[in-house]
């Protein structure tokens, strides 16, 4: 991954060394950008950003470390398919005193899912996956799965599914499917359901997705926007159509086609020893933290949070979207699935509960598997109608606004409360850095 540093990313970097702070976090981002770039560079002020105002990221992570609230983030920006902005700031694995640089790994966790909703697409694409086909085509067993009801005595009873699971569900969060530990306990039907973390070690993925059709949803299909383990389930889709692991699959369609090198379900001694690791406590309240997938992975390549990746990757993923399916002569998708993707599919019929999982993102609907800003307004953060998006729990986001023509990746190793409140900073430092 390592080049001769140019001419000008020397002189960036010069650059950067003179006016930045003296403190670790910002060496280090002048540091990183020595590592080979993941789109063609331009100045911010070509680009219609500015350069002073960039440097508030800069400082804003500086100061996050600075106060141990965050080891260390990789922020990359790019617009007009240019890249605009590639820092790494502070420590990668505080424990090990290893810095963080633009090719660090990260567990992405439900960034995982744009990336399935991709492959799965392609295989939409080709005539294999119609998104009204019945989940019950592929795996029985959801055919006699029923739907719980709370009761007054604070119990719930069953009744049959009024409208059949369909992959349009899976990809927009409408198939009654939810992810266990993520309510207050209030529900006794989704406390039956297992954790994301859980549920990556269920077995296989065919075998995941046998265990839990004996459980009952949540709500009726079709009837509500609820977060959890659909996309899981169609990672098992994807792989009994395929005949393939997820991850070859996502390789084959995706990943090798795009030069995404760091990105994967399976990591190699030498990309684990880059891979970014949290605090061994959470900052905000100190009990312990942890990464569990990093070190234990797990049974089966689960399309719903297991891929890692580095944002220089992952910004190439983005570009790609945001030039309509295409990067570098390579077509990834076709431009009418990606406009298909990258549009609301919470129609008025379903209850839109995106919010509640994304707590600054009133004001968005969902696609097939991205988050869609609806309206200018609502929404704690700037942006514009079309910009699509999703997060990781565990520090990491990614947004691409089509109008201003930008994609933003960032990570950190974040997976407390914090990973929130930089999923907002970040979007309102990237936004407030544009000059035109």
């Amino acid at each position: 991954m390592h080049t001769t540093m140019p001419i000008r990313t020397l002189t960036s970097a010069i650059t950067c060394a003179i006016t930045a702070s003296l403190t670790a976090a910002a060496l280090l981002g002048c540091a990183s950008q020595a590592l080979a770039q993941p789109l063609p560079m331009a100045a911010p002020e070509a680009a219609g950003f500015s350069s002073q105002r960039l440097a508030r990221i800069d400082t804003f992570f500086a100061a996050e470390i600075e106060r141990k609230r965050v080891p260390g983030a990789v922020v990359a920006i790019a617009r007009g398919g240019k890249l605009v902005y590639f820092k790494a700031f502070g420590m990668a694995d505080a424990g090990k005193g290893l810095p963080m640089a633009t090719d660090t790994i990260f567990q992405l966790a439900s960034m995982t899912k744009i990336q399935a909703a991709v492959g799965a697409l392609a295989l939409t694409e080709q005539g294999r996956l119609p998104l009204q086909s019945r989940l019950a085509d592929y795996f029985a067993a959801f055919a006699e799965m029923q739907v719980g009801v709370p009761t007054a005595d604070g119990k719930f009873r069953l009744e049959p599914q009024q409208q059949p699971i369909r992959i349009h569900d899976l990809f927009r969060h409408t198939s009654g499917i939810t992810y266990g530990g993520r309510s207050d306990g209030s529900s006794p039907i989704a406390a039956l359901w297992p954790s994301g973390g859980t549920a990556q070690n269920m077995g296989r993925s065919a075998e995941f997705a046998e265990a839990i059709a004996k459980l009952p949803l949540v709500y009726q299909p079709g009837t509500v926007f609820e977060y959890g383990l659909s996309f899981d389930v169609l990672g098992a889709v994807v792989e009994k159509i395929t005949g393939k692991s997820l991850g070859g699959h996502l390789a084959e369609t995706l990943w090798n086609p795009l030069k995404m090198t760091d990105t994967g379900f399976r990591l190699s001694d030498a990309q684990r020893a880059r891979v970014a690791r949290p605090f061994a406590t959470n900052p905000l309240d100190g009990k312990p933290q942890a990464i569990a997938a990093i070190d234990k992975p797990p049974s089966f390549d689960c399309a719903g949070a297991c891929a890692f990746g580095s944002m220089g990757d992952y910004l190439r993923f983005g570009q790609m979207l945001l030039n309509g399916g295409t990067l570098e002569g390579v077509q990834v998708l076709s431009p009418a699935f990606v406009g298909l993707m990258t549009s609301n599919h919470l129609g008025a019929k379903v209850l839109n509960r995106v919010a509640a999982v994304e707590p600054h993102r009133d004001g968005y609907g969902f696609g097939l598997g991205v988050a869609v800003r609806l309206q200018p307004g609502l929404a704690a953060v700037p942006g514009n109608p079309g910009e699509f998006s999703w997060n990781g729990a565990n520090g990491t986001g990614f947004f691409c606004d089509p109008k201003e023509q930008l994609v933003v990746a960032f990570g950190t190793a974040a997976p407390g409360e914090l990973r929130k409140y930089y999923r907002e900073q970040v979007q309102d430092l990237v936004y407030g850095a544009l000059s035109r």
